[in-house]
């Protein structure tokens, strides 16, 4: 698995860990971070041995959004820089790494400690589980800048959190606690400082133990029903759910369970 000098990749067995590594600037959004991200939400979906993703940050940051030092200089590198031919090749490459324009077909965990704020707010909002440390902190600032919270905000967080707190984390720009991220529903559960990553391995893990196949059809469900009324998602639930059943897998998972033993799942 590849990375670059901003996005570091490691193997946990079925799990594939994605590090925001630029802890200098707490994890800045940066050109080398983006090509890494982006390259690796495809080489993850393309690798079959993987089976979920966790997502965190280094130096006890999990991501500061936009380099507004570098914007305020007028932009995020030389025109000599490697990494730019990527974006010019491909002008939709950093909303793929920010998950707004690309939605992986493996679970996606969120491992947050310190500041998950502006773009990093972003994109957690585009993972599928969420845990915080207990002195994390989230919000998105865009307003207070001047800028507009373009990653997908003003249209994903209404729906994963009460319309009520979408707007006021919106249009006041103001920090929230770890306590408050959770008891809004925009982050899952809340563990002790330096535990985040922990608690994400063993949800992971959880989640590898499941047969892939179903949970990847079950996480299709979800947004892809997540805007229709009952009757258009209960069928469309039906044409992703049902060929599951046919599978070798949903053989292996009763057969298993009448054998007293953990089953063997093959992806077919």
């Amino acid at each position: 698995m590849t990375g670059t000098e901003h996005l570091s990749t490691e193997r946990h067995g079925a799990t594939l860990v994605l590090t925001l590594n630029r802890p200098e600037a707490k994890n800045a959004l940066s050109i080398p971070m983006l090509v890494g991200l982006h390259d690796a939400w495809l080489e993850a979906d393309a690798d079959d041995g993987i089976r979920s993703v966790v997502l965190t940050g280094a130096g006890g940051a999990f991501c500061a959004g936009m380099d507004l030092k570098a914007l305020a200089r007028g932009g995020f590198g030389d025109d000599d820089d490697p990494y730019r031919a990527r974006l010019k090749a491909d002008p939709d490459l950093h909303w793929k790494a920010m998950l707004r324009h690309y939605r992986p077909r493996k679970p996606v965990i969120a491992a947050v400690e310190g500041v998950c704020v502006a773009g990093g707010t972003e994109i957690l909002q585009a993972t599928d589980i969420r845990v915080a440390a207990e002195s994390a902190t989230f919000g998105l600032f865009e307003v207070r800048r001047g800028l507009f919270p373009i990653g997908g905000s003003t249209v994903r967080l209404q729906h994963q959190i009460p319309r009520t707190h979408a707007l006021e984390m919106l249009l006041t720009g103001r920090r929230y606690t770890a306590a408050e991220a959770r008891d809004i529903g925009l982050v899952g559960s809340v563990v002790p400082d330096g535990t985040a990553l922990k608690r994400a391995l063993e949800l992971a893990e959880a989640v590898n133990e499941a047969a892939p196949l179903a949970v990847e059809a079950v996480k299709r469900s979800v947004y892809e029903t997540a805007d229709l009324g009952e009757e258009a998602g209960l069928a469309r639930e039906l044409e992703i759910g049902w060929p599951i059943f046919a599978t070798e897998d949903a053989k292996e998972g009763p057969r298993a369970f009448a054998e007293h033993r953990a089953p063997v799942y093959r992806r077919h």
